[in-house]
């Protein structure tokens, strides 16, 4: 349908003016008839003409097809024209993302092509569709808009957020990783897999000093120990309905599974082999543990499209399908949000996972109850909100405080911490030798 451009309006309102001006004046009504008439054939002519202009711009669409959840992406169009011609035009991208700059303004030269960026917010993961490119093609005078529909369609996979793992090797290579909140390691050779003999050093401890080796050698030999290699962690992930609460644009379910990549890289650069196993859902997946390279990307294509569902988790039940896969000693890092209800099935699950296995517990907090308790209480209502969300927490922290009395080590964080405080439980856990 084709729609009245700025400049037709304008001349609309003049002629309008014009006729309000010839009820006063009675000798401009003659005027006011002609320039009416002239109006509604120019803009008869410019319509038609408008109309075909349709099928002279053709539009391809440039976006990877893997994306990181949460991060901006850049969208570029490209656009060809048969014709000299203007207008606006706007992407259909998946309805669940943000963006900005949309529409975009294009002036295109015969023969000549044009490449244009709008920017998306990336906030949904799975397999999301860009279906067309609506365009706005300005007739030749530019009285009318003329609506286009070009079937323009593209498919992305939106992936955990792996960019962080760029972010994370970087850092590592410059020794800076302090700057996201992670611990350095201590110093080389005190760790718990002998390694080699080397020279001594000024800083090595007298414990490292090999006195046989050093006697044969005539000078002070140092032992050099590595971390343990060769261990096993898996990731028990709760998908039920606890997991789908939001903490900014992403889902806490976003910010564990983006926290399982990472640590995931770290763990697999240290020669330990990492698994999953999902509950929660209709469907459980399981990956058994492996530690090749590709183990990464078999993660991500495992998650990429899971959601949080409305089901209530049964730990024990998540529990016992588990260790049906494992025989090996294991690291158990079950992600979840722990509740004062959770007793029935949580505190036997972690009973009978720490017969044979480490087991970490970590579990999100939810910042808005933070937000809640911190608002000025201003009426009755507020006053209910904050003494409810006391009591919740008082609840959570029983529960937890619970649990840790019978020996499970909990990690308790909101889910933008989650990522850096499981990198360094891994390391404390690793360096004690407590995998």
């Amino acid at each position: 349908m084709p729609i009245p451009n700025k400049p037709l309006l304008w001349f609309c309102a003049v002629w309008f003016a014009l006729g309000l001006a010839a009820v006063i004046v009675p000798d401009l009504a003659y005027t006011w008839q002609i320039c009416g008439a002239a109006l509604l054939v120019v803009g008869l002519a410019d319509l038609f003409a408008g109309r075909q202009r349709r099928g002279s711009v053709s539009v391809s669409r440039e976006v990877p097809h893997a994306l990181p959840v949460g991060t901006w992406q850049t969208v570029y169009l490209r656009l060809t024209a048969k014709v000299r011609i203007c207008g606006w035009l706007s992407d259909r991208h998946p309805p669940e993302f943000g963006d900005t700059g949309l529409p975009l303004f294009f002036r295109l030269e015969l023969g000549r092509w044009l490449k244009a960026g709008y920017r998306i917010l990336v906030t949904e993961r799975g397999r999301q569709e860009f279906s067309a490119v609506d365009l706005r093609l300005c007739s030749p005078l530019r009285l009318w808009l003329i609506a286009e529909t070009l079937p323009v369609t593209s498919s992305v996979r939106v992936y955990p957020d792996f960019a962080r793992i760029t972010q994370y090797t970087l850092l590592a290579t410059d020794n800076r990783l302090s700057q996201i909140g992670v611990l350095q390691r201590r110093r080389r050779g005190e760790g718990m897999e002998f390694h080699q003999l080397r020279d001594y050093r000024q800083e090595d401890s007298p414990r490292q000093i090999d006195w046989k080796a050093s006697s044969r050698m005539g000078r002070l030999i140092s032992r050099e120990y590595q971390d343990e290699r060769d261990q096993q962690i898996v990731f028990l992930l709760d998908c039920g309905s606890r997991m789908r609460a939001r903490d900014g644009e992403l889902s806490h379910f976003d910010h564990t599974l983006n926290a399982m990549l990472l640590l995931s890289y770290v763990a697999l650069g240290q020669g330990d082999a990492v698994g999953l196993s999902t509950f929660g859902h209709e469907h459980p997946r399981y990956l058994p543990p492996k530690k090749s390279v590709a183990t990464v990307n078999r993660l991500l294509n495992t998650v990429y499209d899971l959601q949080p569902t409305l089901q209530t988790p049964d730990y024990l039940v998540a529990a016992e399908s588990l260790l049906k896969h494992l025989s090996k000693r294991t690291l158990i890092i079950l992600v979840t949000n722990v509740r004062d209800e959770d007793d029935d099935t949580l505190s036997p699950a972690m009973t009978l996972l720490r017969r044979r296995h480490a087991v970490t517990l970590a579990s999100l907090k939810e910042t808005v109850l933070d937000e809640l308790i911190e608002a000025p209480v201003t009426d009755f209502d507020t006053a209910l909100t904050r003494a409810a969300s006391l009591e919740y927490l008082h609840s959570r922290r029983r529960q937890t405080a619970i649990l840790r009395h019978g020996g499970v080590q909990i990690v308790d964080v909101s889910p933008h911490q989650l990522p850096v405080a499981l990198i360094n439980h891994y390391w404390e856990r690793k360096r004690a030798g407590a995998i």
